[in-house]
């Protein structure tokens, strides 16, 4: 595994990733712990993985991509919707203070944390909540991260978004959306198209509702 996962980092360079410390990071976290075990030789291959519940860890390319976004500098405490697996909370970790990531499935949020605190990370906090209400207990947040697809930008997020913070989001339909890096400067907010992307769908208040997403899945 430490091979692919030398070789995936190569290929993230190829692709325009240039953040050491994100190379660096993924080339610490083992991907292959937070796949099940029927796809963990695909574990450092540049795609998506199913990881039941209907969801999936993110192409790593696109995890380089966001992460590098933020500009992390090691004081940051980051806001992650859409825990997962918890891979991308782990390499947020390396790279943050501080991590608070929310998770709506309860069962997905429970195997995160157990694979997290054995990994011995002891800067990230899970919570299963409806993610697009950010969680306003710990805000301002100088980092924001949405791993799923969202309609529009949820206003609670860009609320608890420190002023000079970033906001990483995919936002359009359910079946293609672009990812948008959004930054709040002096109240004031600017947008970035990072590029083309599909996510899951972000379920929620400010989000797709379960009808939604019910009848895209059986389009």
């Amino acid at each position: 595994m430490e091979a692919s996962r030398a070789s995936l980092i190569q290929h993230l360079q190829r692709e325009g990733i240039s953040d050491e410390a994100v190379l660096a990071a993924m080339g610490k976290v083992p991907r292959e712990l937070f796949v099940p075990p029927s796809t963990q030789y695909l574990a450092y291959a540049d795609m998506p993985l199913p990881i039941g519940q209907g969801q999936t860890i993110s192409q790593p390319y696109i995890i380089a991509l966001m992460t590098q976004a933020l500009a992390l500098t090691g004081k940051e405490k980051v806001l992650e919707i859409g825990c997962g697996s918890g891979y991308h909370a782990a390499i947020l970790a390396e790279l943050a203070a501080w991590v608070v990531s929310l998770e709506r499935l309860e069962s997905l949020a429970s195997q995160a944390k157990r694979l997290l605190d054995r990994l011995g990370y002891r800067n990230i906090e899970i919570h299963v909540a409806d993610g697009t209400l950010g969680w306003e207990r710990e805000a301002p947040y100088e980092a924001i991260i949405v791993t799923a697809a969202a309609p529009a930008v949820p206003p609670p997020l860009l609320d608890q978004l420190a002023d000079g913070g970033t906001l990483v989001i995919p936002v359009g339909s359910l079946y293609s959306q672009s990812l948008y890096a959004i930054s709040k400067r002096d109240r004031k907010i600017q947008r970035r198209d990072l590029g083309s992307c599909r996510f899951v769908p972000l379920v929620g208040q400010f989000g797709w509702s379960e009808e939604e997403v019910a009848e895209w899945e059986g389009y």
